[in-house]
Parts: structure tokens; sequence; C-alpha cells
């Protein structure tokens, strides 16, 4: 089984999107079985907050099913169950590092690294642009899925 935990901030945005994006790409490819697929947050602000609004309506508007996800912190425990874990820009990556210490398997990645332009998912908690991060965090999770599959 291939575990994935996708990072942001607060897990109530980016990586709750790419969450139910992965889940919907893997259930669309009959794969759902091979995966567990699951999101977190490198700060405490919105520890326990739902899904943030914007994030659901834009899930809702592309027919990507939204659970009930309630924003948690990344923990060391995380790094030892996922076999990816995908931060949504260099500071999330930062900020997992600082929060895990090393990275000897080579499991922290960047979600755009998956596309053919790296850098960083729009975060739409400063700029309320859920469109972009929607086309971000879908090619990124296109990207990932290619990847793994052919692996």
């Amino acid at each position: 089984m291939v575990k994935i935990l996708f990072v942001c901030h607060g897990n109530i945005c980016r990586s709750t999107m790419a969450q139910y994006v992965m889940e919907d790409l893997v259930r669309k490819a009959g794969l759902e079985d091979q995966f567990y697929i699951d999101s977190a947050a490198t700060a405490t602000d919105e520890i326990g907050n739902p899904v943030h609004h914007g994030t659901r309506r834009k899930l809702r508007e592309m027919g990507v099913p939204c659970g009930e996800h309630r924003a948690r912190q990344l923990t060391q425990r995380d790094y030892e169950t996922f076999d990816w874990l995908i931060g949504m820009d260099e500071a999330n990556l930062r900020d997992m590092r600082r929060m895990l210490g090393d990275d000897p398997q080579g499991k922290l990645h960047l979600l755009l690294d998956f596309t053919g332009r790296p850098g960083s998912i729009a975060d739409p908690w400063y700029t309320g642009d859920f469109d972009a991060t929607w086309r971000d965090v879908l090619e990124g999770c296109q990207g990932l899925l290619k990847k793994l599959r052919q692996n």
C-alpha cells in the first residue's frame, strides 16, 4: 500500500484539497485499495478546524467528494508511517524538515515537483483564488499518480 501525506501550513486549504483530489484520482483509476491518503499541518493555528469553505466549494464545483477531515499537526510518527510526505511550498518543506529532522529515506517532496513546472502551490488563504489552487493541485496530483503508477 502506498501511503501519502499532503502537508501545508494550516491543513484546511491546500493540503486538504490535494488529499481529496488524489483520493478522487485514485478511485477513478480503480486503485483505492492500494493507497492511503491523508493531510496535515505544520502549524497549530487551525488544529481541529474543518476543511475551508472555499476548498469545499471548489471541490464540489469540480465534482470531487470532500470528507470531514479536521486539521491536525504533522508528527514524527507520520514520517515513519507515510511513504510520501508532500509539501505545498518551500516554507512547508522547511517546516517539515525542522519538525521531522533529517530526511534519510527521501520522503519529503513538493507537489509541483511531479510536474513540468516545479514551484509552489498557489495559497488561497492569502489570494482567495481557489481556481489557481485547484489547477496547481490537480496537475501536481496527476503527476504524482503518474510517477507512482510507473514505479
